[in-house]
């Protein structure tokens, strides 16, 4: 079946605000509900998409869509609660209804969406869930995404997501969280749980382990989306918060430049600088400046400051002072990311022989970065060397476009032995 291109505008349109809205939608929902009913919510949102859907091909978009969507799902939750309260009447006799008001007022004016939202976001995110866990329910929940593009993202089966998200999902259920008037004690329980996780969303899309596509603009999208609800209400816009949202905007800002017209990674040397995203960079300076009003050093403040200087290529000095932030962080919470990272830098301010001590010392022998890493500090000093490191990064690598990088590095290399 061929789709007229009204037809395909109508869809694309629905996309696009299933995922605008869906957050906001099931938020304002299950603050009714409660999270125990969570599948209710969805289930009504569902109808409401599938109803504009077929009422917008034949009479068209309505002059504001979003605000159709949301009359829609406001009277289907209604009818709900009616059937639900006719019932536990007039057919169960005396058992008590989960549900006990019968006719409230399901209002999505803004004030109430963002308390809403912000609460759902809290919600997803207990520490309690295994960290893959609450990343593939933020993005089911509050990103709208379905388990098969979720299961495309991690590069995974969609029965092991479908798993992963029951036994969150049953958890979430279970947990009795209190979505309607958000506490400062919740927020001090979970708010460092909401950060990591919104964090290694963006990283996800920022740079895949996962997926064949390097970069998942979306997810990025995402998480940027969801730390901006976290600065608008006093209560989460902390130095924290601000820090994260000033790194994200930092690394988005490169987006564009990092691939190219054959889908391959460029090196940040080799980027085309007129493609970075000034306004996103002004933004990331204008929330680093404010994140650092106190005293506070976390470890978004130090990776921002990194990110900072990665977006000032002309500064003279730039890779020292990316090297001092490397030493604060690696003690803040180490990870090897962050030191091969700290190890590019080393070889950026003292060399490549220099470095490759300090990478070897790390012995990360089954990470792919470590061999690329290797690969590229050898690459002047011994080709063979480098060659094998290479190819040992092509094996470890789950990425197919980033396996085809490295194989053409490999050719390259091999060329100049002969």
């Amino acid at each position: 079946m061929i789709l007229s291109g009204k037809q395909l505008d109508n869809n694309k349109l629905l996309s696009d605000l299933f995922r605008q809205e869906h957050l906001k939608m099931i938020a304002v929902l299950c603050r009714h509900f409660g999270l125990q009913h969570i599948e209710i919510a969805e289930d009504i949102i569902g109808e409401t998409f599938l109803k504009a859907s077929e009422n917008w091909a034949i009479n068209g978009v309505p002059e504001n869509p979003a605000a159709w969507l949301y009359s829609v799902a406001k009277n289907r939750a209604k009818d709900h609660l009616k059937r639900v309260t006719l019932f536990e009447t007039k057919i169960a006799g005396n058992i008590k209804p989960d549900v006990t008001e019968t006719e409230p007022d399901f209002e999505f004016g803004s004030e109430h969406i963002e308390d809403s939202q912000l609460a759902m976001i809290f919600a997803v995110c207990d520490p309690v869930n295994a960290t893959e866990s609450q990343v593939c329910l933020a993005l089911q929940i509050l990103c709208g995404f379905t388990v098969e593009e979720i299961a495309n993202a991690f590069l995974s089966r969609i029965a092991t997501i479908k798993k992963r998200l029951h036994r969150a999902r049953t958890h979430l259920r279970n947990s009795h969280f209190q979505s309607r008037g958000l506490s400062e004690a919740s927020i001090r329980l979970r708010l460092d749980s909401v950060l990591k996780t919104l964090y290694l969303l963006f990283n996800e899309g920022y740079s895949s382990k996962t997926n064949d596509q390097l970069i998942r603009n979306e997810l990025c999208a995402e998480a940027i989306r969801l730390t901006l609800i976290l600065t608008e209400n006093p209560l989460t816009d902390t130095a924290q918060t601000k820090a994260l949202l000033a790194l994200m905007c930092y690394q988005a800002s490169r987006l564009e430049a990092r691939i190219n017209d054959e889908g391959e990674i460029v090196l940040f040397d080799e980027q085309d600088q007129s493609l970075w995203n000034k306004a996103l960079i002004e933004k990331g300076n204008y929330y680093l400046v404010n994140a650092c009003q106190g005293n506070q050093a976390s470890k978004y403040h130090l990776e921002a400051g990194i990110a900072y200087w990665h977006t000032n290529p002309a500064a003279p000095d730039r890779w020292q002072h990316i090297l001092q932030l490397y030493n604060q962080l690696i003690l803040i919470e180490y990870s090897p990311v962050t030191a091969l990272n700290r190890a590019f830098t080393i070889a950026k301010v003292y060399g490549h022989e220099k470095a490759i001590p300090e990478t070897e010392k790390l012995q990360l022998n089954d990470n792919d970065h470590y061999h690329k890493l290797l690969g590229y500090l050898y690459e002047t000093i011994d080709t063979g060397k480098a060659i094998e490191h290479y190819s040992i990064a092509s094996q470890l690598t789950k990425a197919k476009a980033a396996r085809q990088v490295l194989e053409k590095k490999i050719k390259q290399l091999e060329n100049l032995t002969f």
